[in-house]
């Protein structure tokens, strides 16, 4: 084969690498949204996101690899690349990481809550004590001058 035909193979498993690429920085934003409950606002501007990403990571790929030519086999491995990732790893992509956030959720979500709790005995607790103990005494002597007044 020709050098001519080295390179553009070579750049067919360039961009099929890509579109996998591609298909795995897709599902991170799927997992993110599976996780965490955002409103429609956050959505569209993680879709922004999404594509500035993307296509920051086809203009260095094109600029780097194809010398910013771009070609049809440019658009067939990106495509390969996507259907290749989402009919072999997607789901389990998915399923894997929702999992992992969703324990690490739990465990700051269950060392929050004792943060707060301990915040609360320690700090909240006897400042409450001190603002009780005080304001009796305060208000009796307020009491007691009253009295005093009308005498």
């Amino acid at each position: 084969m020709s050098q001519g035909i080295h390179n553009q193979i070579y750049s067919l498993l360039i961009f099929t690498i890509t579109g996998i690429l591609i298909g795995i920085i897709f599902d991170i934003f799927r997992v993110i949204r599976k996780t965490f409950k955002t409103p429609d606002f956050i959505t569209y501007i993680e879709d922004l996101i999404f594509w500035i990403i993307t296509g920051i990571l086809l203009l260095f790929t094109i600029l780097k690899f194809n010398n910013g030519e771009i070609r049809s086999y440019i658009f067939v491995g990106l495509g390969v690349g996507i259907i290749i990732y989402l009919l072999a790893i997607s789901k389990l992509f998915i399923k894997v990481n929702v999992i992992i956030i969703s324990f690490f959720k739990k465990i700051i979500s269950f060392i929050f809550k004792y943060i707060v709790k301990l915040f609360k005995i320690t700090i909240c607790k006897p400042i409450h004590f001190f603002v009780i103990n005080i304001r009796r005494p305060i208000s009796k002597i307020k009491i007691l001058t009253k009295k005093g007044k009308k005498s």
